[in-house]
């Protein structure tokens, strides 16, 4: 199979969106897991925000003029997060995939991003070794938690919808939490309104994009995280992820009536610091 590469442009949504589809769907059933996407409508929705979106970059994978894959990198803050890659299930096995993935990261260096993150299925073991060959260091086991809001709160902890003056104090968090902040990804959120923030004694102490599963969280305790988490109306997407190290989140979120989806895989590249606080990973990283 010749395969050509090119960047990625609106006009590709559809057929990106239905390969999405198509691959999240074979996979994910072919393990006796639920797809990631309910429609392909539903991802040719998610690849035309990217397509669009200036602070990604946009691979595609053509083979005789026709669409056969596709790969993204964020670039929104100094690591940069990998995804979603798909392959059209028609098209596997012929390379398309380390080619994409190879397109990111060439992109990333020349960018000079401090590093790459991404998480993998975990039942998924062909990705897992590609990664691994690439390059990326297994960090964490992740799991994506999915059911009814918990709608409960916490004494002494207030849940409110963040505001751009919110913005210095949440980056702080980030910074102390993963040494680095995500400053773009935030005001992206706050303006379309899905960002929150915990207050604790009159002093923000944790915040989300969304809790779901392209949305990422810190907070400086569990307490903070889990009061995000019991105040979310909703968890979108097939879920939100917490680190399934962090017993105390994941083993109260089990409590509190939610169901594991299945299990992910932080991996990463480049610049690395272990969690100094309270976080949950968006799909991306």
């Amino acid at each position: 199979m010749s395969i050509v590469l090119r960047r990625g442009t609106p006009a590709d949504a559809a057929p990106c969106g239905a390969i999405c589809y198509e691959a999240f769907k074979s996979v994910c059933t072919a393990h006796h897991f639920p797809p990631d996407f309910p429609s392909p409508d539903a991802a040719s929705g998610l690849m035309s925000m990217l397509l669009s979106h200036p602070g990604f970059y946009s691979v595609v994978a053509e083979a005789d003029g026709r669409i056969v894959g596709s790969n993204f990198l964020d670039e929104r803050a100094c690591i940069a997060g990998v995804g979603p890659i798909t392959v059209d299930p028609t098209g596997q096995n012929h390379g398309v995939g380390g080619r994409l993935m190879q397109d990111v990261l060439d992109r990333a260096a020349e960018r000079r991003a401090a590093g790459v993150r991404l998480l993998q299925a975990g039942f998924h073991n062909r990705s897992l070794c590609l990664y691994t060959k690439l390059g990326f260091h297994t960090r964490e086991p992740v799991s994506i938690l999915q059911g009814k809001p918990v709608g409960r709160k916490f004494a002494g902890y207030e849940v409110r919808r963040a505001t751009a003056g919110d913005v210095a104090a949440c980056n702080r968090l980030c910074r102390q939490v993963h040494g680095f902040d995500r400053n773009a990804e935030l005001r992206d959120a706050i303006a379309e309104g899905t960002a929150s923030v915990v207050e604790h004694l009159g002093q923000v102490v944790g915040y989300t994009t969304a809790v779901a599963f392209v949305g990422h969280s810190v907070a400086e305790t569990n307490r903070g995280l889990m009061a995000l988490i019991a105040a979310s109306p909703e968890f979108g997407g097939p879920g939100f992820l917490v680190p399934t190290r962090n017993h105390e989140v994941f083993s109260w979120c089990l409590g509190m009536g939610l169901k594991l989806v299945y299990q992910m895989t932080l991996m990463t590249t480049g610049l690395y610091n272990e969690p100094e606080g309270a976080y949950m990973p968006s799909v991306l990283y």
